[in-house]
């Protein structure tokens, strides 16, 4: 017995020391039950003095078992005495682990005591993790993940999907296979220059969407989704081969001329349209050099668009009657096995072309204005390094895709596939993220039965990707938030890994129901967690700014009460420690010293000082004390960050 209970204010119960605390342990983050006959209600400890300790409800003991919440407050007869272990196991899981548990961490609180966590609990579940540069993220995860897999019971059909900002985690799950030879590690690259084994990520450019290429495209206004869209429509036809297709491609080219020709605009403007249209959109039939032939003489089309000295094109009709000639009045069946599905970037361009002359680019200012940037950012595109990860090499559905970035070179299954997107700029890297998710939620919702797999996207620097954008304003839906809302029952789910929670898109962030946050320092986003993220008091928030990296505080359905734990460093650890500043800066080496510059001096006293601090360098190089900055650090820093 502690004491006796003193005051219940709301959630807090005021206990009166009977016994020496001197004589006892730290008692604060310990659990009290107060005990009135069957009823148990438990509390923690979250001050104490002298003679007084104050406890806060966290639940209830019935039965054996805890009940979370602070619904039920005890009386002022209730005895208090500190939990055992029996009822400890009830609320913080049990010491041992079977199939269905792994282990977190160690309790700050009870020396020892290993955090246990089911699986279900915490995996079926939207994640986050929170903390600022240096509190340890990146090996909190690894250590999860790596101890996941050490487990008895091996995950052999789970899906971890990481989007590294960093390129960190390969040190970590690279030597996966050797921990069983069912389990495999794959990584995908975004450096075109990569000449490790790691994979250059590439998608088919034939599996992007509208959604998608608005996004590639950095659409910003919901009138260009048609474009698009006739874009998507036309480059199987425009790209195809078959007889039937080119007969549909002359009907469109010629429908495109004929608006032209009866724009009503000048003639030189016309012949410059036309010349321009058939240049860059031709067929065998249908071009500059198809022959128009009259009684008496034969002329090709580019000379039947000649202009007179009088600024008149003297064959104008005679060039609309050729043209109206390929239109044809019938919709003409085309057979999906007709058209070219597997097309490039460069297919994809020639054929917004031609969209944006059929939306009228040609004879509308305004067309122009709100289109034109789609062709220009395609254009270059196309031109820029970024096209690598459009270039895929063989035929292959959404499906398919996805199946093939879980396996390995010889077949076999890959558990966790990593996405260094390191060497992308910003934009790009959100938009390769929100691709892969969508094809990854696309497949995971059109699977039967439904729910039969899960995967889980992990995000590393989430608040750079994460956000609310005006995704919903051009598409009417974020795919991640589309992804926390919707998931749970495709079996996708969302971990999040930030250093700046409140940048977070808040709806993704509501939706996540665990959370494992290290220190975070910043009153920004200490003020968020705690209007954010569900059960979480004023007490936990104030052990944030103090926590030491490894050490945090996890909560959430997989955690009955909030949990203090330290997370023990991964093994081997992802490559996300501090630069050595004191390897960098004073390695002492004479060899390979990069001269000092020399400046050409203007005036007798800049000589005089030149040559003085000329002297006073030799003399450092000399004592071995010159800084060598192209010596390469051979001692890293064990700072978990």
């Amino acid at each position: 017995m502690l004491g006796k209970v003193l005051e219940i204010v709301d959630n807090r119960v005021l206990i009166g020391l009977t016994i020496d605390i001197n004589k006892q342990p730290n008692l604060v983050g310990l659990h009290v039950v107060f005990e009135d006959n069957d009823k148990k209600i438990v509390g923690e400890i979250v001050n104490a003095n002298q003679e007084i300790i104050t406890t806060v409800i966290v639940g209830e003991l019935f039965d054996k078992k805890f009940i979370p919440g602070s619904g039920k407050k005890p009386s002022f007869k209730s005895i208090p005495r500190l939990i055992d272990i029996e009822e400890l196991e009830s609320m913080l899981g049990k010491q041992a682990i079977d199939s269905n548990t792994t282990n977190f961490g160690i309790s700050n609180v009870y020396d020892g005591y290993r955090i246990n966590v089911d699986v279900n609990d915490f995996f079926s579940n939207h994640f986050s993790v929170l903390g600022n540069s240096g509190s340890g993220k990146s090996c909190t995860v690894a250590s999860i993940l790596q101890k996941l897999f050490l487990n008895s019971r091996l995950p052999i059909n789970a899906n971890f999907f990481f989007f590294d900002a960093y390129g960190e985690y390969n040190s970590a799950f690279s030597n996966l296979h050797k921990v069983n030879p069912n389990l495999n590690y794959k990584s995908y690259t975004t450096n075109t220059e990569n000449t490790n084994d790691e994979e250059i990520l590439r998608i088919p450019v034939w599996l992007l969407d509208v959604d998608d290429l608005a996004l590639l495209l950095d659409a910003n206004n919901p009138t260009q989704l048609p474009i698009i869209e006739k874009t998507l429509n036309l480059v199987p036809i425009l790209s195809g081969t078959s007889t039937s297709v080119i007969k549909k491609k002359n009907d469109i080219i010629a429908r495109a001329l004929q608006d032209i020709l009866l724009s009503g605009d000048d003639s030189t403007k016309i012949r410059d349209q036309v010349t321009a249209v058939l240049t860059k959109f031709n067929t065998p039939e249908l071009n500059l050099e198809s022959q128009i032939a009259q009684p008496g003489y034969v002329r090709n089309l580019k000379q039947c668009l000649f202009i007179d000295k009088t600024g008149k094109m003297q064959e104008m009709e005679l060039v609309v009657e050729f043209i109206r000639g390929y239109i044809s009045d019938d919709e003409d069946f085309i057979s999906p096995d007709e058209l070219n599905p597997f097309y490039t970037l460069a297919d994809l361009e020639l054929a917004m072309d031609f969209a944006l002359i059929n939306e009228g680019i040609l004879k509308s200012n305004k067309v122009f204005d709100y289109a034109n940037i789609l062709s220009v950012r395609l254009h270059t595109l196309v031109n820029s390094s970024y096209r690598e990860y459009f270039n895929y090499s063989r035929t292959i559905n959404k499906r398919e895709y996805v199946e093939s970035l879980m396996r390995a070179a010889d077949g076999s299954k890959c558990q966790i596939i990593n996405f260094n997107i390191n060497y992308v700029d910003d934009r790009m890297a959100k938009v390769i993220t929100k691709i892969v998710s969508r094809m990854l939620f696309s497949v995971a919702a059109t699977t039967y039965p439904r729910g039969s797999r899960a995967f889980h996207i992990i995000i590393e620097e989430a608040h750079r990707y994460v956000i609310k954008d005006r995704d919903v304003d051009l598409l009417g839906y974020n795919i991640f938030e589309r992804i926390t809302k919707e998931g749970r029952k495709y079996g996708i789910f969302l971990g999040l890994i930030t250093q700046r929670p409140s940048e977070l898109s808040d709806t993704c962030i509501s939706q996540c129901t665990n959370f494992i946050i290290l220190r975070t320092l910043h009153p920004k986003d200490l003020e968020y967690i705690k209007n954010m993220v569900p059960n979480i008091s004023i007490e936990i928030v104030q052990q944030l700014k103090n926590l030491k990296p490894g050490n945090c505080i996890a909560f959430g359905n997989a955690f009955k009460v909030p949990v203090s734990m330290y997370i023990e460093l991964p093994n081997p650890k992802p490559m996300s420690n501090n630069v050595d500043i004191s390897t960098v800066w004073y390695v002492t080496n004479t060899q390979n010293i990069t001269k000092p510059v020399t400046v050409k001096p203007s005036t007798t006293s800049d000589v005089t000082e030149l040559m003085a601090r000329q002297q006073s360098t030799q003399n450092i190089i000399t004592s071995g004390r010159f800084i060598n900055l192209g010596a390469t650090p051979n001692t890293q820093v064990n700072n978990a960050t």
